[in-house]
């Protein structure tokens, strides 16, 4: 592990694992975790010879708790800092969530050889919002809720999230795990309220839209039919339609937190699509 100082001043924490010739793979968590949330994946792709490489957003984890750049330009900018800090090459970078929208903003604006493939794993572009273009988003009235209960008790929304509809453990029947709802709970209560609370805002309404455009290396889109978080049909098949070599993949039933509930079934297509 090390750390990378911004332009800004900013400590990013990152993990670096594996040989330094194998290809590098940056994993960008989700809100309002940390790089721990890649464990299972860093695990799996390093026993396949990869590089592994996961930060600590600015804000999260153990990354600076700064009072600004909690939006997309300097998430964005942090990673090329990390990436020309370990001099990254042909690189591919996976997003989950909040993370997915790091990749797409990253990925669009990032150096010629820097990165060689990109995979959005349930994932905020092209948009969450709702508005006259974005009829089937999710109303602004939802992410003003989330905020009000980050204020009123982290906390316990840090519970309630995670034990609900994030692993999709409020659904009828579903194998409840009370380590990944610890772990969740730990891993948001490490960072800053602040830097949580603007994020909301970063994750919900930014428009990736021209972000996804301008990419032109091959993208993976993953994502859970029964998201409750970032619902399917406004996320995956839109960002695929923008995407100039974008390939869909529709996991049946799976939830948000997929690749902790499934990493057996998405790790192995990850690296299908990495190899090919």
């Amino acid at each position: 592990m090390g750390t990378v100082t911004t332009a800004d001043g900013t400590t990013i924490f990152y993990k670096d694992w594996g040989p330094r010739d194998g290809q590098p793979i940056v994993f960008h968590h989700g809100w309002p975790l940390s790089a721990d949330d890649w464990d299972n994946q860093m695990l799996f792709f390093l026993s396949h010879g990869f590089r592994v490489i996961a930060h600590d957003r600015r804000g999260h984890g153990r990354s600076s708790q700064t009072s600004s750049g909690h939006e997309m330009d300097t998430y964005a900018a942090d990673v090329a800092a990390l990436a020309g800090a370990l001099d990254l090459r042909g690189a591919v970078h996976v997003g989950h969530s909040t993370g997915g929208g790091e990749v797409a903003r990253y990925v669009a604006r990032a150096e010629p050889g820097r990165v060689g493939k990109a995979v959005l794993v349930g994932a905020v572009p092209p948009v969450m919002v709702k508005s006259e273009s974005n009829p089937g988003g999710t109303p602004i009235e939802v992410f003003d809720g989330l905020r009000a209960a980050l204020a009123a008790n982290r906390a316990q929304f840090y519970i309630d999230v995670p034990s609900g509809p994030f692993y999709g453990f409020n659904r009828p029947g579903a194998e409840v795990s009370q380590g990944l709802i610890d772990n969740w709970w730990r891993q948001g209560m490490m960072g800053a309220a602040n830097a949580h609370y603007e994020c909301i805002k970063a994750f919900s309404e930014t428009d990736f839209t021209e972000d996804l455009k301008k990419i032109d290396v091959p993208v993976l889109v993953a994502h859970g039919t029964d998201d409750q978080v970032v619902p399917y049909e406004d996320s995956a098949p839109l960002t695929v339609e923008l995407l100039r070599y974008g390939t869909l993949k529709a996991y049946e039933g799976y939830p948000h937190g997929m690749l902790a509930t499934h990493p057996d079934v998405v790790n192995r297509d990850i690296l299908e699509f990495v190899k090919s």
